[in-house]
C-alpha cells in the first residue's frame, strides 16, 4: 500500500521511470567522508537522466557509516537532487537501528527507504514481518524491502506486506524468478500492488528475463561510471532493441559480471573504481572491503572502452 504523497506530487512508486542510481559514497584520502566529491557524483547523475537516486544503499556502504555521516550524505542527496527525481535512503541492522536510521533519513528530507536485510540473524517469515511493519510505522517515508541473503519472503509474506501502510515495493537481490513470480501473481490475485525492481547485481544481464515476469524497473550499478552504456541498454530494452541489448549484453555485461566475479565485494569496490577511472575521486572502500587487483580495474576500463565502441556506429556497433 502506498503512503499518501506530499501536496502536488505524485506517489513515490509512480515516480520510478527509468534507470535506478546507486551513487557510491566519496571519501577522501584521511578516509573521511567527502561530501564534495558525493555531491558531483549525484549531481552528475541526476543530471545524466537518473530517475532516481538511492543514497547510502548497498553501493554506497551503508554498512560502513556512522549515523551522522549517513544523516549528512541523504542531505547533501536531497539537495542535490533538488524534487528533480526522488531520493530513497538505506536503512538496515536490527528494528531498533533501522528505525534510528529511518528517521535519520525523515529528518535529511528522503523520499522513501530501501530497508535492507536485518543484520546477522536468519528470522522467520513472522518475524520478518514484524521488522519491516514497525519500520514502516516509524516515519511516513514510504518502504521498499530488499530481499535477498537472510530475508527471503515467502508469496504468503510479501502480501501480507503489501497489506502494510507504507510498504510500497519489493527489490529483488535473490535471482529466484520462480519464487519471483509466485510473489507478483499472489500480490496481484489479493487485488494488492506492490513495485518490483530487480537488485540484483549488473541487473542488466537478468533484466530480459525479469521483465518476462512483469519486473521492468532495475538498479544500475552500471550507471555509477559509465551513464551513456547504462541508458543505451536501457533504452534499448525499453524500446524493444534486441540487437542492441543482445550485443551490449554479450560484449560488455556478461564479461563485466566475470569481472565482477574475480573478487570478494567488486560488487562495490570495482564500482567506485569504474567512477574513479570516470575522472571523479571518490577514495577507496572503508574496511572490510578491499580495493580490486590494479589488473582487475584495468580490465574495467578496456570493458569500458568496449562498451562504448558497441554503441557507435559501424561495423558491430550500428545502432
Amino acid at each position: 500500500m502506498t503512503s499518501a504523497p506530499s501536496p502536488g506530487r505524485a506517489p513515490l512508486a509512480d515516480r520510478f521511470d527509468g534507470l535506478l542510481f546507486f551513487p557510491v559514497t566519496a571519501y577522501g584520502p584521511d578516509g573521511a567522508l567527502d561530501l564534495d566529491a558525493f555531491r558531483a557524483h549525484v549531481r552528475g547523475g541526476v543530471e545524466a537522466g537518473a530517475a532516481a537516486v538511492f543514497a547510502c544503499c548497498g553501493t554506497g556502504e551503508f554498512h560502513a557509516l556512522t549515523p551522522e555521516e549517513f544523516r549528512a550524505c541523504v542531505a547533501a542527496a536531497v539537495e542535490e537532487a533538488a524534487g528533480r527525481v526522488p531520493v530513497v535512503a538505506g536503512t538496515g541492522y536490527g528494528t531498533a537501528l533501522a528505525v534510528r536510521y529511518a528517521r535519520l533519513a525523515e529528518e535529511a528530507g528522503a523520499d522513501g527507504l530501501l530497508a535492507m536485510p536485518p543484520y546477522l540473524v536468519v528470522a522467520d517469515q513472522a518475524g520478518l514481518l514484524r521488522h519491516y511493519t514497525a519500520l514502516a510505522r516509524a516515519t511516513s517515508l514510504d518502504v521498499i524491502v530488499y530481499q535477498r541473503d537472510n530475508a527471503v519472503l515467502t508469496p504468503a509474506t510479501a502480501v501480507a506486506l503489501a497489506r502494510v501502510d507504507g510498504v510500497i515495493g519489493l527489490k529483488d537481490g535473490l535471482g529466484d524468478l520462480d519464487l519471483m513470480q509466485r510473489v507478483v501473481s499472489a500480490v496481484r490475485a489479493e487485488g494488492l500492488d506492490l513495485c518490483y525492481f530487480n537488485g540484483l547485481p549488473t541487473a542488466e544481464l537478468t533484466a530480459p528475463a525479469y521483465r518476462g515476469i512483469g519486473v521492468t524497473l532495475y538498479s544500475s550499478a552500471v550507471f555509477c561510471f559509465a551513464p551513456d552504456i547504462a541508458l543505451a541498454f536501457h533504452r534499448a530494452l525499453r524500446d524493444g532493441d534486441d540487437a542492441t541489448a543482445d550485443r551490449l549484453i554479450d560484449g560488455f555485461y556478461r564479461p563485466l559480471v566475470e569481472l565482477r566475479a574475480q573478487g570478494r565485494g567488486y560488487a562495490v569496490s570495482l564500482v567506485k573504481a569504474g567512477v574513479r577511472l570516470g575522472g571523479l575521486d571518490v577514495g577507496g572502500v572503508r574496511p572490510p572491503l578491499s580495493e580490486p587487483a590494479p589488473a582487475h580495474v584495468e580490465e574495467l576500463a578496456r570493458l569500458v572502452e568496449h562498451g562504448r565502441a558497441l554503441l557507435a556506429p559501424g561495423p558491430g556497433g550500428e545502432r
